[in-house]
């Protein structure tokens, strides 16, 4: 039998995630692999809340089975605007969205720092940055108040470093190539020419 799903995903994590009032799981280790005859997580509702407990999955039949889409197909379609969506994407994030509010919000987080950095509102940075941390996007604000220098420096300041970036990632693309070969007269030949 094919396992599809795995389970690397702490139960504090899911808990938080999924804003669970109840936890009946129990000691909960990680699953490598989870296969329909065995127990696995689960978050349901039961009695008005969210409950997290461990369940066998029941045998269902083909008029039943959906296609559920990969995290990420979510994390694409979460991304992209609505005006792009099919009517088929816009009911599967409707759906998502009315399952999981906190990943709706943790969208809107993202959007909502995409555009401060497009309009340069720098000032909006400490108060986006206090809303964040409070959503599922946690590990990203705290990476941002890391180097929060760095980020202002980048909203405020005319000057970037993609093009020097891009030009070392082809440098380590054709180095790759290479196979270790790539000594500086080779990579000279390769990259500026045989002169």
């Amino acid at each position: 039998m094919c396992n599809l799903y795995s389970v690397h995903t702490t139960q504090a994590m899911i808990r938080r995630a999924f804003d669970i009032a109840r936890d009946n799981a129990g000691n909960m280790p990680p699953l490598p692999g989870v296969f329909p005859d065995q127990m696995a997580p689960v978050v349901r509702v039961h009695d008005g809340e969210r409950e997290l407990l461990q369940m066998r999955a029941e045998r269902i039949g083909d008029e039943q089975l959906q296609r559920v889409p990969s995290a990420r197909t979510i994390a694409r379609l979460m991304s992209t605007g609505r005006d792009m969506l099919s009517k088929t994407e816009t009911v599967t994030i409707a759906a998502i969205e009315s399952g999981v509010p906190a990943l709706a919000s943790a969208r809107d987080t993202i959007a909502d720092f995409q555009t401060l950095i497009r309009s340069g509102r720098e000032a909006d940075l400490t108060s986006w940055n206090a809303r964040a941390r409070q959503s599922l996007v946690t590990s990203f604000a705290n990476g941002i108040a890391k180097d929060e220098a760095a980020v202002r420096a980048a909203i405020t300041l005319p000057w970037s470093n993609g093009q020097t970036e891009g030009q070392i990632t082809k440098l380590k693309l054709v180095k790759r190539q290479m196979y270790g070969r790539g000594h500086l007269d080779l990579l000279q030949a390769r990259l500026i020419g045989a002169e």
